[in-house]
């Protein structure tokens, strides 16, 4: 054979994976298109939804709930920006299908079994860190937020007194736009729903060997800075809704640790019953739990 007919017989696979992978992308964007025009369908009824906290804490405060549009197209594109959230979420399991699809073939039974849960796992977790924020954190921080507002009073003019001393305290008043409300919560979901993806994430590479209990335990003090950051980024400038950030992703990463653990456990105790590793080099795998403090009383 030539080198050109083994150049030609490398090349062929190589091509039926990007005419695969061309035709999952496009059935995707079909199924996020689809979605899209859905979630077009049915915006109002979706912006309803999305501002209920913020129209709960104006009622307890006993003032009528109402945005306000700023520009003339902001109400369209407030339609569009919900309509691409919809239709990402309604897409989502079709594309994850979509990937799975393309992905399978080239594992093997085990891998198969191992990176099926997870990728089960994201979109739960995702779910699960967005009715967080919406039901939780959101409430929360708009009642910081409105907390500011002032109750405005006209001045009485007393005897004697002029109109320009007769002065009242001007009102503070939330008077919020659409298309500002609808970005501040949305990113309020897309950050606690990327952030509860951590421990599916730190396991997944776990299962992988890419990273381990002990390497997780050892760099605790720069995570707590780098969630510090993180909430501080993601986050509007008020500490409320920043500890908690912290506290959830510092929870989620502790969480990781102990499940990257349990890995390490079960492919040890796999490994052993294999003949593949014995008793002394399990021990001392057993030992590496991720707790320095722990390591270096048992040495």
């Amino acid at each position: 054979m030539s080198a050109t007919d083994e150049l030609e017989d490398s090349g062929a696979p190589l091509i039926e994976h990007l005419t695969e992978l061309r035709s999952r992308l496009i059935k995707s964007a079909v199924a996020f298109l689809i979605g899209m025009i859905i979630s077009f369908m049915v915006w109002n009824p979706i912006f309803n939804f999305l501002t209920n906290p913020i129209c709960a804490q104006l009622s307890e405060r006993g003032q009528e709930c109402g945005l306000i549009l700023i520009k003339l197209q902001e109400g369209f594109f407030t339609a569009i920006r919900i309509s691409l959230l919809g239709g990402f979420i309604l897409a989502f399991p079709y594309i994850g299908y979509q990937l799975w699809r393309f992905v399978a073939p080239g594992l093997y039974k085990a891998e198969k079994n191992a990176f099926l849960p997870f990728l089960l796992a994201s979109p739960l977790m995702f779910v699960l860190g967005a009715s967080f924020a919406f039901f939780v954190v959101i409430p929360l921080a708009f009642d910081f937020f409105l907390g500011f507002q002032q109750i405005g009073t006209g001045g009485e003019l007393a005897p004697g007194q002029g109109d320009a001393e007769a002065l009242g305290t001007a009102g503070i008043t939330f008077q919020g736009s659409v298309q500002e409300y609808l970005a501040l919560t949305t990113k309020f979901i897309m950050a606690f729903g990327l952030c509860f993806q951590l421990p599916v994430l730190l396991t997944l590479m776990g299962k992988a060997g890419l990273v381990s209990s002990q390497g997780l335990g050892a760099v605790r003090k720069y995570a707590v800075v780098a969630i510090l950051v993180l909430a501080a980024i993601v986050t509007p400038p008020d500490v409320i809704t920043q500890a908690i950030l912290f506290v959830v992703v510092y929870g989620l990463y502790e969480v990781s640790i102990f499940l990257v653990r349990r890995v390490e456990t079960q492919r040890n105790e796999r490994l052993r019953e294999e003949g593949l590793l014995d008793d002394d080099e399990l021990d001392a795998a057993d030992g590496l739990d991720g707790h320095p403090e722990d390591d270096e009383t048992a040495r």
